[in-house]
């Protein structure tokens, strides 16, 4: 079972979560729901990592995610991990 605790565990969960479906638009041209559009996943991501994306970086904006979401997991404390 995998159990996420902490803010920086969640944050982390949701970033590979945005990644994949980034990558699944960028694939298929399906979004995850109605909701989350592209413009919507790219500016959700450019929160994450900063770095602004342009319509059609969707495969960039996932792999920065993926990068970032490694680099916060492996950074977690203790009292903050991913089991």
């Amino acid at each position: 079972m995998l159990t996420f605790q902490g803010p920086q565990a969640v944050s982390v969960y949701a970033m590979r979560v945005l990644a994949s479906g980034l990558k699944m638009y960028a694939k298929t041209g399906f979004t995850p729901n109605r909701a989350y559009t592209p413009t919507k996943m790219l500016r959700r991501a450019s929160e994450y990592t900063g770095v602004r994306y342009k319509r059609g970086q969707y495969l960039q904006a996932a792999d920065d995610l993926i990068t970032l979401a490694q680099q916060t997991a492996a950074s977690l404390p203790d009292g903050n991990s991913i089991t």
